[in-house]
């Protein structure tokens, strides 16, 4: 790091600093991420970052502004976020898998004034730039130099820019994301934040504290950056200058062989990962010694019980916990032990934070009695982008709900039922695709599931499942409807199995389940097997 300067100096003598600032003077040799591509240390990332934060500031980047991410797991999309904080700007993350339509909503709503992306996702970029009508005012900086697309390259930006950090930049580790939520209902809306960039870290940092995140951490980051979750939690833990490991895609083995080669520490998972590390031979998972693990968090979805209980043992005792939460907030979390003693619970409310179950005339509602959850924490300090209406729905008197149903029991334990707006009302019976979904999951022909609500004359809706099957794995509807008649009432299980090689999905993974809805009511002979959604 060379000679700093003496004020410098001062601040972290006197304890003042925290993050990147601080690793990359008290620490300068340790490494911060190890990519696909390359190895970082926390000196070169502090560099990295600030030569970032200037290009950007060159070409007009402020307090304020968008910059979108296209990218797969990369250590320039950390970069990247911590640059675009120290500007006071926020960053748009926009999935790899999303096509040129659906990109060039995201960036026409957010207003994105640029788009950092990989080499190999610039043709979608570009005719999701071109769509928009946004050619003239939204420039591409390329990422990867295997084949080099039209336009500046990032590396070539960044090359020419002092390494040292201006005094008017905001603190490193802040950053400020602009999310859309899954459009499951509709087009995505953002979910905004009224963060003052200076205060951000220490939010950051509470989340930290929470999980107990240390410098001598190693953490795995095993899915997209472009979720909320994958991307927190590795800037989590450059906070308090832990290493942080990144996959490229996830794959269950190469997932497993990477906790044994890098003493992975913490990760956050998916019940779909625990799924896909569940259906290895368990010959192969016991060749990966997973025993430097001490934190497992799950969340995302709703984890199926009977996944749950076989993914204990997989991992060291007492470290897997999971937690409830949305884009926009926090809900609850629980121990392995504490869902022992009540399985299927998501737990009791972060610290700092309260529950309410209300009915739909906002009563609370008795223990055991479902209704909408609601929380309400000292950091609520969100809204939906321009959409008076969604904000008027997701908040009641300072209480915010996600839309998920669920009720509390005697002791203060919530127990998610589902989605409200997924729910399936047939024959006057509620039916919650998420519990049919996990009882599809446990199949072990089955990759991925589905359930929907179909139009019908007599029930008012009938179930049908969706499914994609494993690859090399043979399954007939009949066998997989007989399969859920074992383990379900009988009003709850699919009355059509449908297969299809991929099921449709949002740019941030969840399934559009009002285009499979849409898909099976233009189909006439539901009896075909069609290879796609």
């Amino acid at each position: 790091m060379g000679n700093e300067n003496t004020a410098e100096e001062r601040r972290h003598q006197a304890g003042q600093e925290l993050g990147l600032r601080h690793y990359a003077w008290v620490r300068p040799d340790a490494v911060a991420i190890v990519s696909p591509e390359r190895r970082v240390t926390y000196a070169e990332l502090y560099q990295r970052v600030n030569q970032l934060a200037h290009a950007l500031r060159a070409c007009g980047i402020g307090q304020g502004d968008t910059v979108a991410l296209v990218m797969h797991n990369r250590a320039e999309w950390l970069e990247a976020m911590q640059a675009v904080g120290k500007l006071g700007a926020r960053v748009l993350p926009v999935g790899y898998r999303a096509k040129a339509a659906e990109m060039a909503y995201l960036l026409a709503d957010a207003d994105a004034r640029l788009v950092i992306a990989e080499n190999t996702l610039c043709e979608e970029v570009d005719a999701a730039i071109a769509e928009a009508g946004l050619a003239h005012c939204v420039s591409v900086w390329v990422v990867g130099a295997e084949a080099p697309w039209r336009g500046p390259r990032y590396e070539d930006q960044i090359a020419a820019q002092p390494a040292h950090e201006a005094e008017d930049f905001f603190p490193g580790g802040g950053f400020d994301v602009l999310v859309y939520t899954s459009g499951t209902t509709g087009k995505p809306k953002g979910v905004e934040r009224a963060v003052d960039p200076w205060q951000s870290p220490r939010q950051l940092a509470a989340v930290a504290q929470m999980w107990n995140l240390t410098k001598d951490d190693v953490h795995l980051v095993c899915g997209p950056l472009y979720h909320t979750a994958p991307a927190s939690y590795a800037q989590a833990h450059l906070l308090v200058g832990a290493k942080v490991v990144l996959l490229s895609r996830f794959d269950a083995a190469a997932a497993l062989a990477a906790i044994a080669q890098h003493r992975v520490t913490t990760t956050f998972m998916v019940p779909t990962h625990f799924v896909r590390i569940l259906q290895l031979p368990e010959e192969t998972r016991r060749q990966y010694d997973l025993s430097s693990i001490r934190l497992v968090l799950h969340a995302a979805a709703p984890c199926p019980i009977e996944v749950k209980r076989r993914i204990l043992p997989v991992f060291p005792p007492h470290s897997i916990v999971e937690f409830y939460g949305a884009s926009e907030t926090g809900f609850t979390r629980v121990s392995a032990e504490e869902w022992l003693q009540k399985p299927g619970t998501v737990g009791q409310p972060w610290p700092g934070h309260e529950l309410r179950i209300l009915d739909e005339n906002g009563r609370d509602c008795a223990p055991g009695e479902v209704g909408l959850v609601y929380v309400r924490s000292p950091h609520m300090n969100f809204a939906y982008r321009r959409a008076p209406d969604k904000n008027a729905q997701a908040f009641r008197d300072g209480w915010f709900t996600a839309g998920d149903l669920g009720y509390l029991d005697h002791d203060g334990y919530l127990f998610l039922v589902d989605r409200r707006t997924d729910l399936i009302l047939t024959g006057g019976a509620n039916v919650y695709p998420a519990e049919v979904e996990a009882v599809l999951l446990l199949h072990p022909s089955v990759a991925d599931a589905a359930v929907v609500g179909v139009p019908d004359e007599d029930l008012g809706r009938r179930v049908v499942a969706v499914v994609e099957l494993r690859p090399g794995h043979a399954l007939s509807e009949r066998q997989l409807i007989e399969f859920t008649r074992a383990r379900l009432a009988h009003y709850k299980c699919p009355w059509q199995v449908i297969f299809v090689a991929e099921l449709p999905r949002e740019p941030t993974g969840k399934i559009r389940r009002h285009e499979l809805v849409a898909w099976i009511c233009q189909q006439r002979g539901l009896g075909r097997t069609p290879s796609s959604a």
